[in-house]
């Protein structure tokens, strides 16, 4: 993660935690809940809250995730994993790597 962009690991995140929502029946139609915070998510990969505001704007804005409040919709997973340069072999999860 440490070589992705702040846009390529937030986005990375997004589809990793749909994939593995999914495979434990906690995301529904590409939806699930993330009870984070801007600032937890900025912790996580060394942001400020500001800038994970910034990319999740850019992400919002290029139609690759919808959020309200926790709440977060993925649109077009494949879009969203060619922007996160994703590649979800690694993840053993249920159902396959989605």
């Amino acid at each position: 993660m440490g070589r992705r962009s702040a846009y390529e690991q937030m986005a990375h995140l997004y589809c990793e935690m749909l994939l593995r929502l999914r495979a434990v029946g906690l995301a529904d139609n590409n939806t699930y809940d993330l009870p984070v915070t801007q600032h937890d998510l900025g912790d996580a990969f060394g942001l400020t809250p500001m800038h994970v505001n910034r990319m999740l704007k850019a992400l919002r804005r290029g139609n690759l995730v919808i959020s309200e409040g926790r709440r977060i919709t993925i649109p077009d997973l494949e879009a969203l994993k060619e922007a996160a340069g994703f590649d979800p072999t690694y993840l053993e999860v249920r159902g396959g790597p989605g």
